[in-house]
């Protein structure tokens, strides 16, 4: 088996806890455990993770989600701090930043937008992404089907995603399984 890589999408302070600006809530908390877990056993084995996190500017009225959601993961705020024991977890590897840790900003939904996703996951011989964070039916998705058309197989963790759409984590888990040909991991 090869390297193993985790890209984690918006697992934030604005996207996770109860007074987040855009929170899943409860089902986006009761996941942290289970992404640092895979945090922790991935950057055990040499693996890479990447943590892509949304990236707002204050009073921009020109972002098409404006009209979508309310401000959010807004630049210098501590809302697009990585979340809770996932976030901890993180802070104790601080030393593997830019050798098994890459951050970066994505400025759309999917993570491979505009961002060294795509370059650094080649770069590095992966052809396997696991996909974790929030939310499922949106950014993890939208992560998902250009990982697809990118050519990489893709792994989900159903405890490792999650949404505050209802019935939106049932449907992308099943689209990620049944269109995109991923393997999706119950609980």
């Amino acid at each position: 088996m090869g390297k193993e890589a985790l890209v984690l999408i918006d697992y934030t302070y604005d996207f996770v806890a109860d007074d987040g600006r855009l929170t899943a809530g409860k089902p986006a908390q009761a996941i942290d455990g289970a992404i640092a877990s895979r945090v922790e056993s991935i950057l055990s084995k040499g693996g890479l993770v990447f943590v892509t996190n949304d990236l707002h500017f204050e009073g921009d009225t020109s972002h098409p989600e404006t009209a979508l959601f309310p401000p959010h993961n807004i630049k210098s705020t501590f809302g697009r701090s990585v979340f809770g024991e996932t976030g901890e977890t993180l802070k104790a590897h601080r030393s593997l930043k830019d050798t098994q840790i890459f951050y970066m900003d994505k400025l759309r939904y999917s993570a491979f937008n505009g961002t060294p996703l795509n370059s650094l996951l080649r770069q590095h011989g992966i052809d396997t992404v696991e996909l974790a964070g929030v939310c499922t039916d949106i950014c993890v998705l939208h992560t998902a089907v250009d990982a697809y058309n990118l050519g990489f197989h893709g792994v989900v963790r159903e405890s490792c995603v999650a949404t505050f759409v209802p019935g939106g984590q049932d449907w992308a888990l099943n689209h990620f399984k049944t269109s995109l040909g991923f393997d999706v991991i119950k609980k």
